[in-house]
């Protein structure tokens, strides 16, 4: 594995991401949601019956693997190693919004590009802000925010969140009567288990983070990481193209109000910024062993939860009074965050 170049690492993640993005769509997952980090957890959320939208509920095997994939890819090359303790209580909390702001858009980052590359004109707006909540984090960051340094910690904290995917995958197996998996909107359990496998290795050890490679754009000039991201539009657009999945000017399960859009990934950027990752990154993190990425796992649960059960999230129609006050909230808790903790 040492053997990779970063940089290729960075493409090959990002391009294999944006290629199983547009088949797993072609395979039955929803339309320009091959694989989104918080729809599907929040579908997760869903199937523990911490919501109760029967269409919005099912164990995605994609998250799954994203977690054992990491763990894996972690324990292959000597890196999986059980660290946290910083601010976790803060985490929690930002990730719970970060959660609330990307369903309000309908998207996480990674179906935002995903959603451009399937000719959605409703994903710009959602962009825009994603760089400009980005661009807050970073001037915090500038400005001596920190949420502290993290700490090793005993080995049985770092398995935490891959047990907990190895639950959710014998529930997925053996579907018990007390959760429920919605019958349709999803690829066969096989193909997506792989991809989720395959992703969570690649992405273990190319460090590919949707907001991280424009956060070091911003703040170091450098494009390392977004190389990633340039990677997985132009594979996913051609694969759309292939497969008869392109289709300008249209927005399935999208809205066109384009300031909860907007200000829906600022949040996102903006919080994941401040925690040091997206949600995707977050997860393969919390895969080989860090526990702050594992708060911030259950916070994206909690919040996806909390944006359904509440009314906040998107829908085809729009966006609620409640979403957008809820965005406005999470700008003034996200501003207190940022502007308490700070080293001198």
């Amino acid at each position: 594995m040492g053997k990779f170049k970063p940089a290729w690492m960075v493409v090959l993640t990002g391009g294999v991401f944006g290629i199983f993005f547009s088949i797993l769509v072609k395979l039955g997952n929803p339309p320009n949601m091959g694989t989104c980090l918080v729809c599907f957890i929040r579908d997760i959320a869903g199937g523990l019956r911490l919501h109760h939208v029967n269409q919005l509920s099912y164990l995605r095997p994609e998250i799954i693997g994203f977690i054992l994939g990491s763990c894996i890819a972690g324990l292959a090359a000597k890196e999986f190693k059980a660290v946290g303790g910083s601010s976790p209580i803060l985490r929690f909390i930002i990730s719970v919004f970060v959660a609330m702001g990307a369903l309000v858009f309908l998207g996480c980052p990674i179906r935002a590009v995903g959603r451009l590359a399937g000719g959605d004109p409703t994903a710009v707006m959602g962009l825009v802000g994603l760089v400009v909540g980005t661009w807050i984090g970073v001037l915090f960051l500038k400005a001596g925010f920190t949420l502290g340094r993290a700490r090793q910690l005993g080995a049985t904290n770092g398995w935490a969140i891959s047990v907990f995917a190895l639950f959710l995958l014998v529930l997925l197996l053996t579907r018990p009567s007390f959760i429920f998996l919605n019958s349709e909107g999803h690829a066969p359990i096989l193909v997506s288990s792989i991809t989720g496998l395959v992703i969570g290795f690649l992405a273990q050890r190319s460090r590919l983070c949707f907001v991280g490679g424009i956060r070091d754009v911003i703040l170091m000039r450098s494009l390392h990481l977004f190389q990633g991201i340039i990677a997985f539009f132009a594979l996913c657009f051609v694969m759309n193209l292939l497969l008869g999945q392109f289709n300008l000017g249209e927005h399935p399960i999208g809205h066109t109000n384009h300031v909860a859009g907007f200000l829906g990934l600022l949040l996102v950027g903006w919080g994941s910024t401040l925690i040091g990752g997206c949600p995707f990154r977050q997860t393969v993190l919390a895969g080989y062993g860090n526990t702050d990425s594992g708060m911030s796992f259950l916070g994206m649960l909690v919040g996806a939860a909390f944006a359904h059960n509440f009314l906040l999230a998107g829908n085809p129609s729009g966006v609620s009074m409640y979403g957008l006050v809820a965005m406005l909230v999470g700008i003034g808790v996200f501003l207190v965050i940022g502007l308490t903790d700070r080293i001198a």
